[in-house]
């Protein structure tokens, strides 16, 4: 024996496992049911078979009360002494005549005409059918009884209950042996899954598990967790990408405050404290941007709901108007601003304007223009500039995470590469939807659709 291995538990485990308790239970059910349907089958044997010797006594009674009623000499022989007796007997219970085997007893039982009883006899041990018929005579009314024996029932009946206590046992063995196989081979996937996914880590998610061949429930089952596998590695990557992404960026700012208070540091003419503390305050304003566009981000991926209220989204239109003109030369256009309001979260919704603006902004040769209607029941944000426009095969890819379409100009701008992903999960989370096409103005159109009711996630 192995040291060290607790054979007691595995040998529980083992029988605590779906395929014994499977088996355990089907053996079970199944002998209940055998053991009931063979008292059954044993009653309804005896029951059989008594019918029928009383009927064959019931016979041989109407004969001799026909032979009574005749007014003729009854014939009382029986086949076997110690099998059968007649007794023709007054209604007071006086036997008259009987059979050979019981002359000179008193009457075996005491019964009306047309009954029937289960009697003992000093004939035999054995229990006998006793059968009565009536008879009209000139001396008045005769009962005839005739009984006999239920040796051979019995001896039937012995026989076919051994042949059950032997033949149940060996049936349930099969049955147990059946189950237990079926039950082996129908989980033999399951452990085959089983034993896949106990291999598969976090460095090994490519791996999936075998396909059973059957597609029924354990098939499903398998797909459905290679679905899963595949959802698991995509996050993973994903995961991973953003994690790479994000020191990326954040490596940037840092590099540029340390590189500048190196110089500072190592040639103080060069750089007085107020242009050291300037690029300090605009790198630091860049890491706290990203931080909070990656902390936006992260409350999205757990779906932390947003707050739901009325929100005045022409309000917030003008004001992210009002403030691009102030930080860009660029023309930015409100004119095509109208009442809307929708249901959600303030903060949000006014980074997404800022966003898709900022954007437009940073891209645009000269112009941008904001536009805002409220349609049945949506609301139709619009932002369109005059920039070089975002290729239709790219439309997609801007959405992701950290996606730039030129990424020496983005980063000297500025931008992250997050800015329209975030976009994106502020526009979902509030039951809308999002699209980027080509301006009327030459460069990109960004239309954005949210329910007026919109409900936050």
């Amino acid at each position: 024996m192995a040291p060290g291995i607790d054979w007691s538990l595995l040998v529980v485990k083992r029988l605590a496992s779906i395929r014994a308790i499977t088996t355990a239970v089907a053996t079970i059910v199944v002998a209940i049911a055998l053991v009931i349907g063979a008292a059954g089958l044993i009653a309804a044997l005896r029951r059989t078979m008594v019918d029928e010797v009383a009927e064959a006594a019931l016979a041989q009674a109407s004969d001799v009360a026909r032979q009574l009623e005749a007014g003729q000499p009854p014939v009382l022989e029986v086949a076997g002494a110690d099998e059968q007796l007649i007794q023709v007997m007054t209604p007071a219970g006086a036997v008259v005549a009987s059979s050979h085997n019981v002359l000179g007893r008193p009457a075996v039982a005491r019964l009306a005409p047309s009954q029937s009883a289960q009697v003992e006899t000093p004939l035999d041990d054995d229990e006998f059918v006793a059968v009565t018929r009536g008879a009209q005579t000139s001396d008045g009314l005769r009962i005839v009884l005739v009984a006999r024996a239920l040796v051979d029932v019995l001896d039937i009946t012995t026989i076919v209950t051994r042949l059950l206590i032997i033949g149940l046992p060996l049936l349930l063995v099969v049955v147990a042996l059946t189950t237990w196989f079926a039950v082996g081979r129908a989980l033999a996937p399951v452990e085959a899954i089983r034993r896949e996914v106990d291999e598969i880590s976090a460095a090994r998610l490519h791996r999936r598990v075998p396909l059973p061949k059957s597609d029924d429930e354990i098939g499903r089952l398998a797909a459905t967790m290679n679905r899963m596998l595949e959802r698991l590695e995509s996050a993973r990557n994903s995961q991973r990408r953003f994690v790479s992404d994000a020191s990326h960026e954040l490596r940037s700012p840092i590099t540029s405050i340390r590189q500048h208070a190196e110089v500072a540091l190592a040639h103080p003419d060069r750089m007085t404290t107020a242009e050291l503390a300037e690029v300090v305050l605009a790198e630091q304003q860049r890491m706290q941007r990203l931080v909070e566009d990656l902390l936006l981000l992260a409350r999205a991926d757990e779906h932390v709901p947003m707050a739901r209220e009325p929100v005045d989204l022409d309000d917030l239109a003008f004001e992210e108007g009002r403030r691009l003109r102030s930080t860009t030369p660029k023309r930015v256009g409100t004119t095509g601003v109208s009442a809307a309001r929708v249901h959600g979260d303030a903060e949000a919704l006014r980074r997404m304007i800022r966003n898709v603006s900022e954007n437009a902004a940073r891209h645009a040769s000269s112009r941008v223009e904001i536009m805002l209607a409220e349609r049945g029941d949506d609301t139709v944000l619009t932002i369109d500039d005059d920039g070089p426009g975002v290729p239709e095969s790219e439309r997609g890819r801007v959405l992701r995470r950290f996606v730039r379409l030129d990424e020496a100009r983005s980063r000297d701008d500025g931008g992250s590469g997050l800015g329209l992903s975030i976009v994106d999960e502020v526009v979902r989370a509030h039951g809308g939807s999002m699209s980027i096409e080509e301006s009327p103005l030459g460069g990109a159109r960004v239309r954005i659709t949210l329910p007026v009711q919109a409900v936050v996630s």
